[in-house]
């Protein structure tokens, strides 16, 4: 057993093979992320560019959202079931498809359209960060997914001054264009490098749960996404509260019941994997506070306590993070190697923990935001190579897509309840000073960094009934499986 927790593999593919596949999923990660934020920066000049309403552009970035938490755990799980490789390149013919489509739009509707298509294809990051465990070396993993991880960060940060370069200078639709080329790149290199490996479960595809897990995700993410339009009390919104919880709930009853369930919650509720999923609702609210938090506060008018810089100073000044995020993937591995990787995401909670203390504490200005964030930028890319590590050394190999796409879901779970939250707070104090909004953001940031630090604190070691478990496991997959 290595200091993660799983059984030790060694690949039978060359290093060369499999630093090209590493290198070709890092790259298709950072196009699909870069999809997913390629529209934050520009998001209040969406009415404007789109000659609509600003309630009914919302719907641009909520469609993606809500796509990207129905598709992901439900690609994983047909990548265990059909092979990853298969359902990756899927996932990036998806991409390619709802890019085009934006390229091409003419107005909102076929660009919602082309955005929950965008939103489908995300799953085909934490697909890739499955798929290392079935081409990459034990002792090589670590740093391959803290390489992977760091493309969520990078993408971002490259989308956030080439979107606002193109918007200052030319029409929006060339971001899709670009978009369009990216996806395409990568499903090019997917099909020639990544080879089909890997375990295959087969069976037949659990309809009735991917029906009941989309309807009760999209309902519970709608009255949380939503609820800052509709208000907190609308029946609109406490409908869909109810209805997305009552619906999760007879799935999960379902769930339990079915041979073949689309999530195995038995291996869900696993100590390791539950103590994670939890750790990661709260990383994800830590991270996407000071993302919706920063690029406001530098963009702001001096008079209500902004910075006043426009939008591409801002998004030049934030892009730092996301390479701090590449940075420290080979930082990572070799912690996650020498330690495993629950010290790993404590100490990323715990840097995370000191940014946001800095924030409460200290005045911000330009460069203090350039510095915080750097530093949130490396406490996110441990807490990233962390998570799946943690995943993977819990859950047998057949499980891997399955079991990371949940683990992406909570923490889109996380990122969609802070953007509520701090929209919702900001929203209050518009047009008036808005210290006080900022510096109760910054407050809950640090909350949920701490919480995050004592719950990774808490993570159990896998027992030894479970570590006997998935040594037979992965050795019977290992032998039906073949190279």
């Amino acid at each position: 057993m290595n200091a993660g927790g799983t059984a030790s593999f060694t690949s039978p593919y060359t290093r060369m093979r499999q630093n090209l596949v590493v290198a070709v999923l890092a790259f298709a990660g950072m196009g699909a992320s870069f999809m997913q934020t390629i529209l934050i920066p520009i998001q209040s000049q969406l009415p404007r560019l789109l000659g609509a309403e600003p309630s009914s552009t919302a719907w641009v970035i909520t469609v993606t959202l809500l796509a990207s938490a129905v598709a992901v755990p439900i690609a994983g799980k047909l990548g265990d079931m059909f092979g990853k490789r298969t359902v990756a390149l899927v996932l990036l013919g998806v991409l390619v498809a709802g890019s085009l489509v934006c390229a091409l739009s003419p107005g909102l509707v076929t660009l919602i359209v082309g955005r929950a298509l965008q939103g489908m294809g995300m799953g085909v990051i934490p697909l890739g960060i499955s798929l290392l465990r079935d081409v990459v070396d034990t002792r090589r993993l670590g740093t391959s997914i803290a390489l992977v991880s760091a493309t969520l960060g990078v993408g971002g940060a490259i989308g956030l001054p080439i979107s606002a370069l193109v918007t200052e200078n030319g029409d929006w639709h060339l971001l899709f264009v670009l978009a369009t080329a990216v996806s395409l790149v990568a499903f090019v290199l997917v099909f020639l490098v990544v080879p089909a490996t890997g375990v295959r479960t087969g069976g037949r595809v659990d309809l009735l749960g991917a029906a009941g897990l989309a309807v009760g995700l999209v309902g519970l993410l709608l009255a949380v996404s939503q609820g800052n339009v509709w208000g907190w009390g609308s029946p609109a919104t406490l409908g869909c509260l109810a209805g997305g919880v009552v619906v999760l709930l007879a799935w999960g009853w379902y769930e339990l019941r079915t041979r073949n369930p689309l999530v195995d919650l038995r291996v869900s509720a696993r100590p390791a994997v539950l103590t994670t999923n939890l750790a990661s609702v709260a990383m994800g609210f830590a991270l996407f506070s000071s993302s919706i938090a920063f690029p406001q506060l530098l963009e702001l008018p001096v008079a209500v306590g902004g910075l006043g810089l426009d939008l591409l100073s801002a998004s030049l000044l934030l892009m730092p993070s996301g390479l701090a995020m590449l940075a420290m993937s080979p930082v990572a591995g070799r912690i996650e190697r020498a330690v495993g990787p629950k010290p790993l995401l404590v100490a990323g909670a715990a840097v995370i923990t000191i940014a946001y203390l800095v924030c409460v504490f200290v005045p911000l200005q330009a460069w203090t935001i350039l510095v915080v964030n750097v530093v949130i930028g490396i406490g996110i890319g441990l807490g990233y190579a962390a998570m799946p590590a943690l995943i993977m050394g819990a859950v047998p190999r057949s499980e891997t897509g399955a079991a990371n796409g949940l683990n992406t879901l909570m923490r889109a779970f996380g990122t969609t309840v802070a953007s509520a939250v701090v929209g919702a707070i900001l929203a209050a104090s518009a047009g008036a000073d808005v210290t006080g909004a900022f510096g109760l953001v910054f407050v809950l940031g640090l909350v949920a960094a701490v919480i995050c630090a004592v719950i990774a604190l808490l993570i159990p070691k896998p027992g030894r009934v479970d570590e006997g478990e998935l040594q037979v496991q992965e050795q019977q997959e290992d032998v039906t499986a073949g190279p």
